[in-house]
């Protein structure tokens, strides 16, 4: 078996972490940390998919927002 016990992202898709910040923070909360096109115009997840799955700089943003947001949430 393949664990990762150090890494906090280990089995999280992006597609769960763009539904959780969603739900917990909203697009506009989103869109205010990480000002890009994909959150700020007409979001959707599917838009975000595409972008953040080719931007690794952005993706990497969202990725350490989503952690920020859990420590706080304290999930």
């Amino acid at each position: 078996m393949n664990n990762q016990p150090n890494n906090p992202l280990h089995g999280v898709t992006l597609k769960m972490i763009l539904e959780y910040l969603v739900e917990n923070i909203g697009w506009a909360e989103m869109a205010h940390n990480i000002p890009i096109n994909c959150f700020q115009n007409d979001p959707s997840i599917n838009s975000s998919l595409k972008f953040l799955r080719t931007v690794n700089w952005a993706r990497t943003k969202v990725e350490k927002l989503y952690m920020r947001v859990r420590r706080h949430i304290g999930d």
